[in-house]
């Protein structure tokens, strides 16, 4: 199914992550667009696919090129994720399921903390990364990232965000992310980043569209 003034689809379920992409749009010079033309997975009801990439990239890609043969449309994905330096990097794609039940946050919070308990505060340094995917129904792909650097609290503080947003600390500041307004984490998280690195070439695309 595809919606009658729909031009662009987003790799999402998550109505926040909807709206993100429609404000870095809506600040494209000469880029007027309804919100209707950007819709998302959900709105479309498409299957989503097996992420077996072993990179955030890899699984960006994944579900865009996914979507965009479903769809038709332009399609957008991200795949994100909390890269830990003690650790070589891991969680990193399997953050969602680092527990083992995929999308449990607390449990996956849990085991990271037990995990870096003696692990002292000078060496918790940590960050979250994104990469974010374009793909067009013709093959045309795009991929670019953003990063969140910080460090790891010993326990959760916020009640914002969402995942491990409580146990990082964005680098020069006293706050975790989830202690953050969404307009605050927003300018500088990880998504936002890769989103808008990406938001020129959506425009491009969208315009040749016309």
């Amino acid at each position: 199914m595809t919606l009658p003034r729909a031009r662009l689809v987003l790799a999402t379920h998550n109505r926040g992550k909807l709206v993100e992409l429609r404000q870095i749009l809506g600040a494209e010079p000469g880029l007027d667009l309804a919100d209707e033309a950007v819709v998302s997975a959900a709105d479309l009801q498409t299957p989503e696919p097996v992420e077996d990439g072993v990179t955030f990239e890899a699984n960006a890609l994944i579900k865009a090129r996914a979507l965009a043969s479903a769809t038709g449309l332009p399609a957008v994905a991200d795949d994100s994720g909390l890269a830990v330096d003690v650790l070589g990097g891991a969680p990193g794609i399997f953050s969602a399921r680092w527990a083992g039940r995929h999308g449990d946050d607390r449990a996956n919070l849990d085991l990271l903390l037990a995990q870096l308990a003696d692990v002292a505060d000078g060496d918790r340094a940590a960050g979250f990364v994104c990469a974010a995917a374009l793909v067009t129904p013709s093959g045309a792909e795009v991929v670019r990232t953003g990063a969140l650097r910080g460090d790891l609290l010993r326990a959760p503080r916020g009640d914002g965000g969402f995942g491990y947003d409580p146990v990082l600390r964005p680098t020069g500041m006293d706050r975790s992310c989830a202690e953050l307004a969404p307009a605050e984490k927003n300018a500088i998280s990880h998504r936002g980043q890769a989103f808008r690195a990406l938001a020129p070439e959506i425009a491009r695309v969208l315009r040749e569209s016309v």
